[in-house]
């Protein structure tokens, strides 16, 4: 009959025949005693924090989930009372209380990436700014130049690439480029975010209620 492993306790702790000891990053079991009080300090306010962290994050989560449920309910009323959905099929949509100071929108951003057209397109608009005179067009030069140039993870620069979609130039070799792009650019995913807002009259400034750790 094997014996069974000692229950570690939430602060850390472990029972070996009445003496408390704790498990190091090596798995190693110390006591207690011989663990320098600086280090079970650290050890303490980080479970301490991590606490709050925790529970935090699941209240978090179950924000999330009761505001699209909350969400979903008053949209099923609107297709009961109107045979319609609020929004498109996107998914963007904004819901507002009546005195239009507070709203929650939620939006829906897709996964893009490109496949190997982007290269094609990349060769064409080569060819304009190479054929084009030399100091015109700099702004677009410096938009090509970003939009082309893969940052440390190695993606291509998505925001720089759609402002170019948006130019208007009448080159042929330019509009092909562009087709290209749209070509080369695949939806493989997308996440859902709610954002909420509030502002003290109808004309100020909306701020954003901050739910996220890094701007709060």
């Amino acid at each position: 009959m094997t014996s069974q492993a000692p229950e570690t306790s939430p602060d850390g702790r472990i029972m070996i025949e009445g003496v408390p000891h704790m498990r190091n990053a090596q798995g190693a079991l110390w006591p207690v005693s011989m663990i320098k009080p600086e280090h079970q300090l650290e050890d303490e306010t980080v479970r301490k924090i991590m606490r709050y962290a925790t529970e935090l994050s699941e209240q978090v989560a179950r924000f999330k989930a009761h505001t699209f449920d909350d969400l979903s309910a008053f949209e099923a009323l609107l297709a009961q009372e109107y045979s319609a959905t609020k929004g498109g099929a996107k998914g963007n949509k904004t819901f507002m209380t009546y005195d239009g100071l507070k709203k929650v929108q939620v939006q829906v951003s897709d996964f893009v990436e490109f496949g190997p057209q982007l290269q094609i397109a990349k060769g064409l608009v080569d060819e304009c700014l190479n054929e084009w005179a030399e100091g015109s067009h700099e702004y677009i030069r410096a938009i090509v130049t970003r939009a082309f140039n893969t940052d440390k993870a190695g993606q291509i620069n998505r925001a720089e690439i759609f402002m170019l979609l948006r130019l208007e130039i009448e080159d042929p070799r330019w509009k092909r480029a562009m087709e290209a792009i749209r070509a080369a650019m695949r939806v493989v995913g997308s996440k859902t975010y709610v954002r909420c807002y509030e502002r003290d009259s109808w004309d100020g400034p909306w701020r954003a209620v901050t739910i996220d750790l890094a701007k709060a």
